[in-house]
């Protein structure tokens, strides 16, 4: 490959890392990864996105393209999983948002459950990212930490329902029962477990569920989902009944919300384990803090306590341990997601409403050799 092609693919993997969130690296594995993914000329096309996101009149002003030729190649695009085309919530307008790394292109590659050799290959080569990140996070440990503490958190955790009471009516904060959530939603896309399947085509399968369809794309993202055929549209009951499988198979349901704010619209619901999990995995690989909002604490209540354990093993942050035969919690770890207040068989949990707060949890400090 010639210099100018070098430039051109160096130029689209930095525009698409300015995209995401997380900060990384332009590197061989990176260029590579995209290369599976992209041609040539959209890797030239995409770093008109100097900005994330671009109306079709931008983009117009941008590429000297007419609306003619701009639509094939963002179909095309968005069929791989590197845009995504949403109408604007204020004007109705389609907005192209170009997609991180991770999150974003990394979950559009597994979306769809295939599982040929591209997207092994695409497993693997995420695989090395993520240990190159994992390196470069442990080697400038405490400044990264303190780089993550001005970024907002990603997700926010919503606990297993049955498990909360009495939850007050509040103007500003979301929903904090996951069925309310979905009861806002016409359009609900069930996708597949992106992170499972990432898993599963590297050969290390979930330990906590064989389920691989329980994942959702809402409202708009799901439309888009949808129409591009990453997902399925699924009903309101189907959906609520993939989350209550979830809450008794030990997993955390986690919402997310448009442009990371809890006061806008969530756009998908997870349901998460610590083996699989991508943001799980960049807090246990040692890449970055655990940042989530939450509106929950749990607490042992001692006196039925008979130190089972089972709380240890369930808990996803490992926020639990037994002292003298009794559970006592970490508080500054917990994440509020009810987990162990569901699978407790003695029922010597519950969970406290705290209003939301964030959670910030850093990385654990991981031996090199």
């Amino acid at each position: 490959m010639d210099k100018e092609q070098n430039k051109v693919w160096y130029k689209a993997a930095r525009t698409i890392v300015k995209a995401g969130q997380l900060p990384m690296v332009v590197n061989d594995n990176l260029i590579e990864l995209l290369k599976l993914i992209m041609t040539d000329e959209q890797a030239e096309f995409i770093t008109v996105f100097k900005k994330p996101s671009l109306s079709i009149d931008q983009l117009k002003d941008k590429t000297n393209l007419d609306e003619e030729a701009l639509t094939p190649i963002l179909n095309d695009l968005m069929n791989k999983g590197v845009i995504v085309g949403v109408p604007s919530r204020r004007s109705g307008v389609m907005v192209y948002r170009l997609l991180g790394p991770f999150p974003g292109i990394f979950e559009f590659q597994f979306m769809r459950g295939e599982t040929g050799e591209k997207q092994k290959k695409l497993a693997q080569i995420f695989d090395n990212l993520f240990k190159e990140l994992s390196k470069g996070a442990q080697k400038n440990y405490d400044t990264l930490v303190e780089q993550y503490k001005k970024f907002p958190p990603i997700t926010r955790v919503v606990p297993v329902e049955e498990e909360i009471e009495d939850v007050p009516v509040d103007k500003i904060l979301p929903h904090e029962e996951v069925s309310r959530i979905v009861d806002k939603y016409d359009d609900i896309a069930l996708v597949h477990c992106y992170c499972r399947h990432e898993k599963d085509l590297l050969g290390h399968s979930c330990t906590v569920t064989d389920e691989r369809l329980n994942c959702f794309l809402l409202g708009k993202s799901a439309q888009f989902a949808i129409e591009h055929k990453f997902g399925n549209k699924i009903s309101k009951n189907d959906a609520k009944a993939i989350i209550n499988k979830a809450s008794d198979e030990g997993l955390v349901h986690k919402a997310f919300h448009i442009h990371l704010k809890p006061e806008l619209d969530e756009e998908a619901i997870c349901n998460c384990c610590k083996c699989c999990c991508g943001i799980f995995s960049l807090f246990w690989r040692g890449i970055s803090p655990y940042h989530c909002y939450t509106s929950y604490l749990a607490e042992v209540e001692e006196d039925l306590c008979v130190g089972c354990g089972t709380c240890v093993e369930k808990c996803p942050m490992e926020a639990i341990d037994l002292v003298e035969d009794i559970a006592v919690i970490d508080n500054s770890r917990c994440i509020g997601c009810g987990v162990c207040v569901h699978h407790c068989p003695e029922d010597a949990m519950k969970l406290d409403r705290t209003g939301n707060r964030e959670v910030f949890v850093p990385p654990p400090r991981i031996k090199t050799t």
